[in-house]
């Protein structure tokens, strides 16, 4: 597996409840290997063992609620130990990043539906984040009854999390959180609809990868 030999590419992808990152993160990972690009797909919250703790906190359907700056500070807590002991480090051995979710989740979850002051966000993504900022984020769009109904076939008998939990409104509101972003940051962020078959929304997103990334067969320009 080849690796770039300076900073890699950093990658997140966003979206509703039952959008399909997991899968599609999966499927682009496969295609930039077979070119032998080294691949590091990691997750949010959560990707090192410490963040992976706070994950099982935040996510967590039974506990009680927590207001929304103290879930906030415990998000950022989750992605400083996440890019210390994971995304930086993949980046400086020069892979790809693949990560599902990141800091515009926070925006949209706990800025635009917790009503955080986008003053404090900005304090703790300047703090946190730095300068590891994603170079390419893509937004899987879904329509919310069809994401919902999704997200519940994939759970299965399994207890909601608290997000998947949250009402119709609530995940419209999401929805079009993720949708102004995209408007606020069109050289960073794509919107792709998630309505259609797997192989497509795969397809699109390679196309749009390789272009942004001027990807060749074995290596990148």
């Amino acid at each position: 597996m080849t690796t770039l030999g300076s900073r890699g590419s950093f990658i997140t992808f966003e979206g509703g409840e039952g959008a399909g990152k997991t899968t599609q993160i999966r499927r682009l990972k496969t295609r930039l290997e077979a070119l032998s690009l080294a691949c590091h797909v990691t997750r949010e919250p959560g990707g090192t063992p410490g963040a992976e703790l706070i994950r099982t906190l935040i996510l967590d359907g039974q506990r009680p609620p927590l207001d929304a700056l103290t879930e906030t500070l415990l998000f950022y807590a989750a992605r400083a130990n996440h890019l210390a002991e994971g995304i930086r480090p993949a980046l400086m051995r020069g892979e790809f990043v693949l990560c599902d979710r990141f800091s515009d989740s926070t925006r949209v979850y706990q800025g635009v539906l917790g009503a955080v002051p986008q003053a404090t966000l900005d304090a703790l993504e300047t703090l946190v984040v730095a300068d590891t900022k994603p170079d390419l984020t893509i937004i899987l769009d879904i329509p919310t009854e069809l994401g919902m109904q999704r997200a519940a076939a994939r759970r299965g008998a399994d207890h909601a999390d608290r997000f998947e939990s949250e009402t119709f409104g609530f995940h419209e509101k999401l929805r079009q959180g993720f949708l102004d972003l995209a408007r606020a940051h069109p050289q960073r962020i794509i919107v792709i609809s998630a309505e259609c078959d797997e192989a497509s929304i795969e397809q699109e997103i390679w196309m749009k990868i390789s272009e942004r990334f001027s990807l060749e067969r074995g290596k990148r320009a």
